[in-house]
């Protein structure tokens, strides 16, 4: 005769199959909003390139038009997603800070702060391995810091310098 589970049992199984699949949502989610952050900085710094080249408006205005439908998107709480991420009453978005009320900087912010910890000029490797020793948690490549330390030349915020075969940076003087 076959015996019947013991409801007890079984309630903690589910709760604890629900706590470790909730902290798999929660993992899954900070990977998600890290990957878009990325991809926000690259559009940010592809309309920086495309409005300092001068470049016809037909295209970069769908880009800035599509940009700003995006931001519009991501300032408004997803009927799905959890209420820390939503910007919400008394948390508005600040500047410098990301999208959805994360209080985590921008990576130019991170960038400038590690150029002017510096005297020395250094190579966007260089800045990106410390960006990757003081900041673990931010997913990044070598080229996305790169590019970001571009876009912040093209602003005049960070200087680039050439030595021999190496493009460095340090941060800008202020004029």
């Amino acid at each position: 005769m076959a015996t019947k589970p013991d409801p007890v049992t079984l309630r903690g199984r589910y709760s604890d199959q629900a706590v470790a699949d909730l902290e798999e949502n929660r993992r899954r989610q900070a990977e998600l909003l890290s990957h878009l952050d990325v991809l926000q900085q690259e559009e940010t710094l592809l309309l920086d390139i495309i409005k300092v080249t001068g470049a016809s408006t037909g295209r970069a205005g769908s880009a800035q038009h599509q940009s700003q439908a995006t931001e519009a998107a991501a300032t408004e709480p997803s009927p799905t997603a959890p209420a820390s991420l939503a910007p919400g009453p008394g948390r508005p978005a600040e500047p410098g800070l990301r999208r959805g009320g994360s209080q985590r900087p921008l990576l130019k912010d991170l960038l400038v702060d590690l150029l002017r910890a510096e005297t020395e000029p250094r190579s966007a490797k260089e800045i990106w391995r410390q960006c990757k020793e003081r900041h673990p948690d931010r997913v990044t490549s070598n080229q996305v810091v790169r590019n970001t330390l571009e876009g912040l030349v093209a602003r005049g915020r960070v200087a680039r310098h050439k030595q021999r075969h190496t493009v460095m940076y340090t941060l800008a003087e202020p004029s």
